[in-house]
């Protein structure tokens, strides 16, 4: 096993990829030997050479931040001694040249998907009940406890636990210590075979805290963003719930879909509250339009579909300092072989593409893009230094305890997750991805946010990149989890649904990892297996609020 890694031949730092005790010497990539001066733990960054204060940090072939004192050859890079920086970028010359990666092994290949009247085809086939407002939240979760379990979409229970274990000692007289060391974890139960619609692949029950109260705008992005599950490949169709005065009126969800899908033609049923007759009806009213709607999903079956019809959300969270050079270049590798093959990637998480924006500038097929994407990167970093805080801000303790010290360091790597092929379109929030090739989405780089956006702009499947393990999936977009070290993917197994270590190990090259995720993608696109996300009942949903609260 290699026991460190320059990542590019500009670097000025290397990585370590076991710990380092002071003291030791090891040869360098490059010849001669390097005596530690200090512990380097696994994934963290020492320097090269000697550093004197201000001296510019170059990781990736790209600034990753500036050296707050003089920092001596064989130390470790910390926020102690290293503080961000990044270079700045604008729009000239761009060059979209690319050597694509060699497809042959998937030219001509198939997945087995829902197709919809739009041409669009589904790699899951879900109904959707969602509330305009928070208030009806309640109604949807009622809704959701008289309807799940009986149509069998309460599958896979991978445990339970039993507390009436504990009530039983608690009654009997036990102790805390005797309540501790109860065993009530009790194995899963199976339900397959019981959905009365076998090809739905289940109803999903989004709930959220938007759509009134705040400032205008965040309710209309509300609307969009829901047109854009509706939209979703995905989805089969939906129930929503208003309860008449909010601010995310049905009217504008219905302009957001008539814009984003004038032929839209899945069954849609909308009822307000405050026109029904009681509470009692208007829940029974809301039971019976989703059966009638199930009903119309389940006529819809499989078939195959050609690889240009997936759409790929890139997302990685819980970042290491493995993160940028085994599992996001895998996954970026990946999108790489896909957009050649037709299909379409997404690119989000706009705050952890700071200090790599002139690459991805450079790479805008259109002059129109670039300056878009420049635009919506400085005005992002504008709004968030006017509440007082930063992109320098964004790598979390997390982040920063497992070596990626600076937000330009953390981009640098995060960006590796969109390949190398050019940019084809910058999208704002809820903006839909509708040509093939690699997009740009402007979100957050909060997890659930990112990949909410991803597939409300159209992710028909997810990559979740990730270092230090998070239980995140999508309600209705199947979350594929890359470990990117070997420990986590060991360690957190019943999350991870692919490790990316063995790339750190040297059993896989970045290439072959990409093409057996890629494989991967194809068993989950297909129905054929799902991923732990999936089997866990990981539905995280938050909409992006990018105003104030009035």
């Amino acid at each position: 096993m290699t026991e460190l890694l320059k990542i590019h031949p500009a670097d000025n730092v290397i990585v370590a990829l076991r710990d380092f005790r002071a003291g030791e010497e090891v040869e360098l990539p490059e010849g001669g030997t390097l005596p530690f001066r200090e512990d380097v733990p696994t994934k963290h960054k020492f320097a090269e050479r000697d550093f004197a204060e201000g001296d510019t940090i170059t990781m990736y072939g790209v600034t990753v931040g500036k050296t707050l004192r003089p920092v001596p050859r064989g130390t470790r890079i910390s926020t102690e001694n290293v503080v961000h920086a990044s270079s700045d970028y604008s729009v000239g010359q761009r060059s979209t040249e690319w050597d694509a990666p060699d497809v042959s092994a998937f030219r001509g290949r198939t997945f087995s998907g829902y197709h919809r009247g739009d041409g669009q085809v589904g790699t899951r086939n879900y109904w959707l009940v969602i509330p305009l407002v928070f208030c009806e939240n309640r109604n949807v979760e009622v809704i959701q406890s008289a309807m799940l379990e009986k149509l069998g979409y309460v599958t896979d229970r991978a445990f339970s636990v039993d507390v009436d274990a504990l009530i039983a000692k608690y009654r009997a007289g036990a102790a805390e210590e005797d309540i501790l060391s109860t065993e009530i974890l009790r194995s899963g139960t199976e339900l397959h075979g019981k959905r009365v619609f076998p090809n739905v692949d289940g109803i999903k029950f989004l709930t959220h805290q938007g759509g009134c109260g705040g400032i205008r705008q965040d309710s209309e992005a509300l609307c969009r963003l829901l047109a854009g599950y509706l939209n979703n490949p995905n989805v089969a169709g939906g129930t929503v719930l208003s309860l008449g005065c909010q601010n995310a009126q049905a009217g504008f969800l219905q302009e957001a879909l008539d814009r984003i899908a004038p032929d839209f033609s899945k069954p849609l049923y909308i009822l307000e509250q405050q026109r029904s007759k009681s509470e009692r009806e208007f829940i029974a009213e809301a039971v019976k339009v989703t059966f009638t709607g199930l009903m119309q999903a389940n006529q819809i079956e499989r078939r195959p579909a050609g690889l240009e019809h997936l759409t790929l959300g890139l997302e990685c969270g819980g970042s290491d300092g493995f993160s940028g050079i085994s599992a996001n270049p895998a996954l970026g590798y990946a999108s790489d072989l896909l957009v050649s093959l037709g299909g379409k990637a997404i690119l989000s998480e706009f705050p952890e593409l700071n200090g790599v924006e002139q690459e991805l500038v450079n790479r805008c097929v259109t002059e129109e893009g670039a300056l878009k994407f420049a635009h919506l990167m400085r005005s992002y970093s504008q709004r968030a230094e006017a509440v007082g805080s930063a992109f320098s801000m964004n790598p979390s303790p997390g982040n920063i305890r497992d070596g990626l010290i600076t937000d330009a360091m953390k981009s640098a790597g995060a960006a590796k997750k969109g390949g190398t092929s050019p940019v084809v379109d910058v999208l704002d929030y809820t903006e839909q991805a509708t040509r093939p090739g690699l997009n740009l989405l402007c979100t957050p780089g909060n997890d659930v946010e990112s990949t909410t956006g991803l597939a409300g702009s159209g992710a028909n499947l997810i990559v979740f990149t990730t270092g230090l393990g998070t239980p995140t999936g999508n309600p209705i977009t199947p979350t594929v989890k890359m470990a990117s070290n070997t420990a986590l993917a060991q360690r957190m197994a019943d999350i991870i649904d692919i490790n990316a270590g063995t790339v750190i190990s040297g059993e896989d090259t970045i290439q072959s990892k990409g093409e057996e995720l890629l494989e991967l993608l194809l068993r989950v696109a297909s129905g054929e297996q799902l991923t732990r996300a999936e089997q866990l009942g990981q539905d995280d949903f938050i909409p992006w609020k990018r105003g104030v609260s009035l």
